[in-house]
């Protein structure tokens, strides 16, 4: 066996992270995360949240799952490794009068006990950690024998999934790294799961609504973190040639025909239930 090129595939998961935190606090993700809400909304739909129930929402972003689940008034805890986008979700608790109590945390290493709460809730968060399993296992963990464990995970084929590729042409992901839109797989999600709890899942789909596919990439280019600094990385010819690759990208998805963006994309709605 190559020593050598086993420790060359062998990603450095905490710089990986530092970078990542870096990543998500460049742009200003809220902008394009607002427009995600419905999602939120749907996922506590699926997990049936109750009022009388302690929620958690890991990775939480600007809020969009720990806002819908403050509107059933649930007890709310809301989490990111960023505190500029916890600050985005409080403003919006506030703006909406929804009482939320905000904390930095590490969706990897979760401060709360085991079974503090009876919902666990990430959308579109928890996928991108480096740890994939570890952060199952924190999921699990803190959620109580018979709670839910509520996400909406992008699927490798989707838009979004694309999109992603598409990046990794002009800036590949760290070597070893497994790709995030893994979670978007039923059968790695049994991986990650199985053992503790039940998974299941149901197909659903966002759907982009922008101005133009220019405003898409104009939005993307100015406040998605992942994006933003894609961009900053490469030379002048490779910026023109990933967003001409983007272009052509949504072009190809793109149902309007009046000039507008409509384009959707498939998300894996689970609902994981942890075993008594």
């Amino acid at each position: 066996m190559n020593v050598q090129a086993v420790t060359r595939a062998t990603p450095d998961l905490a710089a990986i992270k530092a970078r990542q935190q870096i990543v998500w606090g460049s742009g200003d993700y809220a902008v394009v995360g607002t427009t995600l809400q419905i999602v939120g909304e749907m996922l506590c739909e699926a997990v049936d949240l109750r009022s009388n129930q302690r929620v958690l929402d890991v990775a939480a972003g600007n809020g969009n799952a720990s806002l819908a689940a403050a509107r059933r008034f649930a007890d709310v805890v809301s989490t990111d490794y960023v505190g500029a986008l916890l600050e985005r979700g409080r403003e919006r608790a506030a703006a909406d009068r929804l009482a939320i109590k905000f904390q930095e945390a590490d969706a990897e290493a979760l401060p709360f006990g085991d079974a503090s709460f009876d919902v666990v809730l990430s959308s579109f968060g928890v996928m991108f950690t480096p740890k994939q399993q570890q952060a199952a296992n924190e999921l699990i963990r803190v959620c109580r024998p018979g709670g839910k464990i509520g996400l909406a995970n992008w699927t490798p084929a989707s838009f979004v999934g694309r999109v992603f590729k598409t990046i990794g042409k002009y800036v590949p992901p760290a070597p070893g790294m497994k790709s995030p839109t893994l979670w978007g797989d039923m059968a790695h999600l049994e991986t990650l799961f199985g053992s503790k709890a039940s998974v299941a899942a149901k197909r659903q789909s966002f759907v982009f609504r922008y101005k133009s596919p220019a405003h898409w990439i104009e939005v993307f280019r100015n406040y998605y973190g992942p994006m933003v600094k894609a961009f900053a990385a490469i030379d002048p010819q490779a910026r023109e040639a990933l967003q001409a690759d983007l272009h052509a990208l949504l072009d190809a998805g793109n149902l309007a025909k009046d000039g507008t963006l409509v384009i959707p994309s498939d998300y894996l709605e689970v609902v994981v239930t942890k075993k008594s």
